[in-house]
């Protein structure tokens, strides 16, 4: 069976940092992109980053552009999403997901997580 599950997730202060994790079973996240997506209360879904398959690359969105960190590590099948210097609009459920290649739209993912929830507040 084909799952993606996002651990990892709480309620943090602004400023502080958090660690997502994807675990992937039943294929290998390896051979895939690994994109993360978020979504607020009466929000759309937001693209977040994303991790290449091929050669690792990475793409961040520009709202997070230097505080979160997309990582893998193939030996765990799971991909991490590191975040930094949190702020109170980075409130919101978090969502992984596997494709084919690196996109900000949702059509390429295949496969999703069912989600984590972020919290910043003090």
């Amino acid at each position: 069976q084909v799952q993606l599950v996002e651990s990892g997730g709480g309620l943090v202060q602004p400023g502080g940092s958090l660690r997502l994790s994807c675990a992937a079973s039943g294929f290998t996240l390896e051979y895939y992109a690994v994109g993360w997506f978020r979504q607020a209360p009466g929000e759309e879904r937001e693209w977040v980053s994303c991790i290449s398959g091929t050669d690792d690359s990475t793409f961040d969105a520009d709202s997070v552009k230097g505080r979160f960190t997309i990582s893998r590590d193939n030996a765990k099948n799971t991909v991490y999403l590191q975040m930094n210097s949190l702020k109170p609009e980075d409130t919101a459920v978090y969502y992984c997901a596997a494709a084919r290649y690196c996109s900000d739209a949702y059509y390429p993912y295949d496969y999703w997580g069912q989600g984590t929830q972020v919290t910043v507040s003090s």
